[in-house]
């Protein structure tokens, strides 16, 4: 594949923490600016509080992602939970679930890159970015409880969890 080239200077680009710290401070979600290139937030969701790291790295111009759910998955049902992974994977348009071995937790993780000609990653492009991965966060988590610590197969999971109900009881 060809490398492709401009002969546009780009302009400074404005680092996009700067909008994620703006968007987390207008929702009210306690935050911690690490450094210029990391930035880490708290959100309590329907199921458990959700870990947001933001990671800017300025060379290319990329910003990354990570929203850690509160969920330990035990050793003995990695497996069962990988296959999880792989299935819900294929549902998603953006981003993707692992798991940090580190912690033995399951994450979301999504990159982006810097918009040109807006100068950075814009707050509405972030708060869209939040948006998705608390959602997807929000839609699955059950589908990885049920994996991990109820003894379901991820088929099983899926049904359980992804039941639409209709109405209100």
């Amino acid at each position: 594949m060809a490398t492709l080239f401009s002969d546009d200077a780009d302009p400074a680009l404005v680092n996009p923490l700067e909008n994620i710290e703006h968007v987390l401070g207008v929702n009210g979600w306690p935050y911690e600016r690490m450094s210029d290139e990391e930035i880490s937030a708290t959100v309590k969701g329907k199921w458990c509080e959700y870990f947001l790291r933001f990671y800017w790295q300025e060379e290319g111009q990329i910003l990354q992602l990570a929203c850690i759910l509160d969920l330990t998955v035990p050793e003995d049902r990695k497996q069962q939970v990988y296959e999880t992974l792989s299935i819900l994977n294929e549902r998603l348009w953006l981003g993707h679930f692992e798991i940090w071995d580190e912690d033995n937790v399951i994450m979301f993780r999504h990159a982006s890159l810097a918009e040109e000609g807006v100068n950075g990653i814009s707050s509405s492009n972030s708060s869209m970015l939040m948006e998705i991965a608390l959602t997807e966060c929000e839609r699955f988590y059950p589908v990885f409880q049920f994996v991990a610590w109820n003894d379901k197969s991820p088929a099983e999971a899926l049904d359980a969890a992804m039941l639409n109900t209709v109405g209100e009881a």
